[in-house]
Parts: structure tokens; sequence; C-alpha cells
């Protein structure tokens, strides 16, 4: 399974995006799928995670209530909603995927990923 995250850019503070997250050579409906983001000199940091069955999502607390994890079976996509943006979300946004069906926000645990997509939020 390959992964590619897009829709990243630059958005003024308090303003919205929508990253997405497509899936290729396989499908990827039973895994748990994740957002993680790395902002300059920082480690991968989880965002948030939906399990297999979309029954389940987890936060970040810096990111709850703001952010909102989904995905499209159909279309193999998941996204991120992120609203109310602030100058600490600016890092680089990568979806991940893991075949455990266990949720976990470890990166570690992560089995595929895909490249980072750029979001800065001006202040």
């Amino acid at each position: 399974v390959q992964l590619q995250a897009f829709g990243g850019g630059l958005v003024q503070a308090g303003g919205s995006l929508r990253l997405s997250c497509a899936a290729s050579g396989g499908t990827y409906g039973s895994y748990v799928m994740g957002w993680f983001r790395q902002a300059p000199g920082k480690g991968r940091e989880f965002v948030a995670a939906i399990s297999w069955n979309d029954a389940f999502a987890s936060y970040a607390d810096s990111v709850k209530g703001r952010f909102t994890i989904s995905r499209d079976g159909a279309k193999n996509t998941v996204s991120l909603q992120m609203n109310g943006q602030k100058p600490e979300d600016t890092a680089v946004y990568y979806c991940a995927g893991r075949r455990i069906f266990t949720m976990t926000t470890n990166a570690d645990n992560y089995d595929y990923w895909g490249r980072g997509t750029q979001v800065t939020v001006s202040s």
C-alpha cells in the first residue's frame, strides 16, 4: 500500500484546511489510519487516528475540538479537516496506516507512511 498526503498550504490563524490521504496499491479498509506532524527541530507528533471500522477516533489534546479525521472507503482516502488553526499547527503532516486493528498513538507502530504535506499557519 502506498499513501500520498495532499492538501497542505498556507492559511491564516483561525482558518481551515482539509488534508487528504490517498491509498494505492491495495486497500486500507481494515487498517487503523493516522495523521502525524513534524515541526522544524521537533520529533514526529501524533495528531489523530481512526479505527478500521470508523467506530473510534482519537485526537491529540492540542487539536481536540478543532480537527476531525474521517475516511471514505469508496474512494480509499482518509481526510483531516483542520479548523481554527493556530501558528503552532505549522508542520509537515504525514498520513500513516497500521495493519493491526488496535488503535495507537505511537508512530513506531504504523506500517505505512506517505510523503508529507506542508501546512503553514501565519499569525
